[in-house]
């Protein structure tokens, strides 16, 4: 009797376990989806640099797989989260940088949250997710409002800026600045009002499986975050970037050289802030771990913990002196290797085992791939067109053959950098190339594109890479920024120009009734004549950062001027009178 029991004991046991494996296999698990703004690889577990602080980052990355040669699709933030959010690449889209708007480019591509909502999914965002806009039909809901379209909750900055770093020039971004502020977390906001917002959905029954993206905005300029984020780095003890190498870009090719030295580095050594800079990026790491953390501790605690795919990954790297550069807007391994890192719970449709723990895989990965990777793993049916594989195979066995390359793009149309598992080949649209051996360079300091011996490899690395670009398409004129209008009474006159950074086109509108003469104001204040602007014309004008612009009448009497920032624009005259 007692060993009839114990047998239907066992065999109950099997069925009820097998019920659960079978409803877990065929229920829909929740996405957490987070992503950190312009990280590079100064994250623990990376070893990007020895004094990073990501305790948090570094716990998920020994929970899941961590992917250590995964790169961004382009170098700046518009083509990358455009290309990451839509599963389009930039060579196939044409968005290759922040002056161009991705809904003129894609104007109907569903976004991953908008894909998800389409197969039973409630999707919620916070944060910055895309470039500086909700796009609000993607989403159903969003903190703050997504009819705002403004991704920002309240932000503490000091009233006096810049802090540290004076403004070498109309050049400079405004927000390349740091400081340790004496707030709280909650005092400062920003990441924090993210994070206790996606912390309160997590700890919510929902009553939809879930697309939840949290996007955190630092380490992004301005490097402004608490003041005890700072403490753990005393600036005496600062170290310099792994990577930086005096005089490394003696073997570039002329384009390589153009990329490479920019205003800010030495701007930045001129008023020695250098280990300022670096002090004040380690702390915006720190802290942006820290609410990363908060994020993952209301998962745990939360209900939904066990049926949850965790993905975070960062939009691009950085640069803080290697190749003699400061900023983003490259295709060296420094700026396009980011963190990533996926947890897979037992259970989901796509991959029932779930993903190991610890887990490191160094094939080349593209963030192209997190598109399709999701849709697979939530059982949904396959987007029409992504431009990535899936990652499904390196998550099921990360040393699975991997027959992929990753590609970032730069700028423009033929500008590439091209990873594969041991090589890194960057091509220009002049021809000119750079090739890298990782294994044996990781800081990429020796070019080898012009060894004889490289040849062939470089024959077949450039074959990989595409051979049609999408043509480079001007953001519209109703897209641009509005320049501030001037006006000018009496005998009162505009100011000498300034101009101090590289050129690009502004448009001057007439919107008035009669025709306005147009002026360059020289370095001595002289106004020197570009013709007329009839009325209702709108024509483009090259020009730099802190250049004046004089309008005048007919009978050259001037009426006002635009002063020009630090990207293209649009002015508007609206009145002659």
């Amino acid at each position: 009797m007692k060993s009839f029991l114990k047998k239907s004991l066992i065999l109950s046991f099997c069925f009820l376990s097998s019920l659960e494996l079978l409803t877990a296999e065929n229920s829909q698990p929740n996405i957490l989806f987070i992503s950190v703004d312009d990280l590079n690889d100064w994250i623990g577990v990376l070893n990007g640099h020895p004094q990073a602080k990501t305790p948090n980052i570094d716990k998920l990355a020994r929970s899941g797989v961590l992917f250590t040669n995964a790169h961004c699709p382009a170098s700046a933030c518009n083509p990358s989260r455009g290309a990451i959010m839509s599963g389009i690449s930039p060579h196939v889209s044409g968005l290759y940088d922040n002056r161009q708007k991705m809904r003129e480019l894609m104007p109907k591509e569903e976004l991953i949250p908008k894909y998800f909502s389409k197969h039973g999914y409630w999707s919620a965002g916070s944060g910055k997710l895309l470039h500086y806009f909700i796009d609000a039909p993607s989403w159903d809901e969003y903190y703050p409002a997504k009819e705002t379209e403004d991704p920002f909750p309240r932000t503490f900055y000091p009233k006096k800026r810049p802090v540290n770093l004076p403004v070498g020039g109309p050049w400079q971004y405004v927000e390349t600045d740091w400081a340790a502020l004496d707030v709280s977390n909650k005092e400062f906001g920003g990441d924090y009002l993210v994070s206790e917002w996606i912390s309160k959905q997590l700890r919510k029954k929902q009553d939809k499986p879930f697309f939840l993206a949290c996007g955190i905005y630092r380490p992004h300029e301005p490097w402004f975050v608490p003041k005890k984020y700072f403490e753990p780095f005393p600036l005496e003890g600062i170290q310099l970037p792994p990577g930086y190498k005096k005089d490394d870009l003696a073997d570039l090719p002329p384009a390589g050289k153009r990329r490479g030295p920019n205003r800010y580095f030495p701007h930045i050594q001129k008023h020695g802030q250098w280990k300022q800079g670096i002090q004040g990026y380690l702390a915006s790491i720190y802290f942006a771990d820290a609410m990363i953390g908060r994020v993952l501790k209301a998962l745990e605690e939360g209900p939904h913990k066990d049926n949850t795919i965790v993905v975070l990954w960062s939009d691009h790297g950085w640069h803080l002196g290697e190749k003699e550069h400061w900023q983003k807007f490259t295709a060296w391994r420094v700026c396009t290797r980011v963190p990533l890192i996926i947890r897979v719970p037992k259970g989901v449709p796509g991959l029932p085992e779930g993903t190991g723990k610890n887990l490191r895989c160094d094939a080349p990965v593209d963030l192209l791939s997190l598109y399709p990777t999701l849709t697979q793993l939530a059982g949904l049916p396959p987007k029409e067109y992504n431009d990535g594989p899936s990652l499904l195979p390196l998550l099921k066995n990360p040393k699975s053959e991997w027959n992929h390359v990753a590609i970032t793009y730069l700028g423009r149309p033929g500008n590439f950098g091209l990873s594969e598992k041991r090589w890194r080949y960057i091509q220009y649209d002049n021809g000119d190339r750079e090739l890298y051996d990782i294994q044996n360079d990781p800081y990429e300091w020796i070019n080898l594109a012009e060894k004889p011996e490289h040849l062939q490899l470089i024959e077949r690395l450039r074959s990989r890479a595409p051979k049609k670009f999408a043509k480079y398409k001007q953001a519209s004129v109703a897209s641009l920024p509005k320049l501030k209008w001037h006006p000018v009474s009496g005998k009162g006159k505009a100011p000498a120009s300034k101009p101090d950074g590289n050129s690009f086109n502004v448009i001057f509108s007439n919107r008035s009734k009669d025709p306005v003469k147009v002026f360059w104001m020289s370095r001595k204040g002289v106004p020197k004549p570009y013709g007329t602007l009839q009325a209702g014309w709108r024509k483009p004008y090259r020009t730099r950062p802190g250049a004046v612009w004089l309008m005048a009448t007919e009978d050259d009497k001037a009426l006002g001027y635009f002063v020009i920032g630090d990207r293209p624009a649009h002015g508007m005259v609206v009145g002659t009178k």
